[in-house]
């Protein structure tokens, strides 16, 4: 049978890091993870990222840099990753990055009398490109925005190659920075699979978790399993017009960022409610974000949750005790890796556009029609 090694890459909107995986691909439908790496920013580089990503005042040549800054980190990734699976350099098929993204605008603004959308994502991959000397695929969301799509989201893709069953509904729940679903109906053809961001996931748990306790993330969700969710914190943030519009839709930082956190300081100042509280209260929210999703599509027989989010055992009680009815598991727990499935995926794109083979899904970007996505440097 035919197959490759190839290493995807992905760098999310938490700003963690860079995560690696070398995975075998075989024809296109079966993946081996080989090896995966996760090599966190820091604390520099991460904030960096998040003044750029928060619309504050930078330059052209700031932006530039952070793209060389990041093609470095992202050739060191590759370097490590091989050398974990002691893989040599002229074994690799070809290198999908999906870089970083600095700003994604899927509703038009005006900008010079003209009505206009885009996406950015940095990191450049001509260093890749050059030390492996293999294609290199990036660039992965502008085609769709050509056709109409929102670009986002785009891992439904390897999803239906990978979760799809004849048997039952199965959605995938992937918790980064923001949370996005996809359902996959019992024995669905692609044109069936439904994807949508369902709002803010891990974001603005860390965005507080910075803030009061000077710790990026909560660590299997114990900061916040000491507090106790506050009611009206938690219906004050759920009232919010995203939450009732139906898919396709794509959010990101731009809503869920600093401006989101500050509001949400001053609502906990004026009540008076303690840090852990609120900590509890948006892990409360984004378990609710998630829950109220399916108001949009029909709950599915198994909920199946990646992403970081899928180490905060808070987060996951609250999915389970919202969804009854529903099967809810972690990548882990179905013999797959949470932190590395954003990447695989993007392995699988960098696959699709070599292969020529369409791999955007109008039922998760909402584009006329599906395109080959990425652009290749060889």
């Amino acid at each position: 049978m035919n197959f490759e090694y190839a290493i995807g890459l992905m760098s999310g909107t938490s700003c963690d890091g860079i995560d690696c995986a070398l995975v075998k691909i075989t024809e296109g439908k079966k993946v081996e993870l080989i090896a995966f790496v996760s090599d966190p920013y820091d604390d520099a580089l991460r904030e960096k990222l998040l003044h750029v990503a928060g619309n504050a005042q930078t330059t052209a040549a700031e932006i530039l840099l952070l793209s060389a800054l990041l093609g470095d980190r992202m050739l060191k990734a590759c370097i490590a990753v091989c050398k974990q699976a002691n893989m040599n350099k002229e074994n690799i098929s070809f290198i999908a990055s999906h870089g970083h993204t600095i700003q994604h605008l899927p509703l038009a603004k005006e900008y010079l009398g003209h009505r206009l959308r885009g996406t950015l994502q940095i990191g450049d991959v001509s260093m890749l490109n050059e030390h492996f000397a293999c294609p290199c695929v990036s660039d992965f969301r502008v085609r769709d925005f050509a056709a109409g799509g929102m670009g986002a989201p785009l891992v439904p893709f390897s999803e239906y190659l990978l979760y799809r069953s004849t048997e039952k509904c199965v959605a995938l729940q992937n918790i980064g920075g923001i949370g996005n679903i996809t359902v996959i109906p019992k024995a669905a053809d692609v044109e069936d699979v439904i994807a949508f961001d369902t709002g803010p996931g891990n974001m603005l748990m860390d965005l507080w978790c910075m803030l009061k306790f000077n710790c990026r993330y909560d660590e299997g969700g114990q900061i916040a399993g000491r507090g106790k969710a506050h009611q009206g914190l938690l219906e004050t943030l759920l009232d919010d017009e995203y939450y009732q519009k139906k898919p396709p839709k794509t959010t990101g930082r731009e809503r869920y960022g600093t401006k989101f956190i500050q509001s949400v300081q001053l609502y906990a100042q004026t009540h008076n409610i303690c840090d852990e509280d609120v900590l509890n209260t948006l892990c409360l929210f984004t378990a609710n974000t998630i829950a109220l999703s399916f108001a949009h599509i029909g709950k599915p027989d198994e909920l199946i949750v990646g992403g970081g989010g899928a180490h905060n055992k808070t987060l996951m009680d609250y999915l389970r005790k919202l969804l009854p009815t529903v099967a809810v598991k972690t990548q882990e727990e179905i013999g797959f890796s949470s932190d590395a499935k954003e990447a695989v995926a993007f392995a699988l794109l960098g696959w699709a556009c070599l292969h020529r083979v369409p791999s955007s899904i109008i039922g998760a970007t909402g584009a006329r029609h599906s395109t080959v996505l990425g652009k290749i440097q060889y």
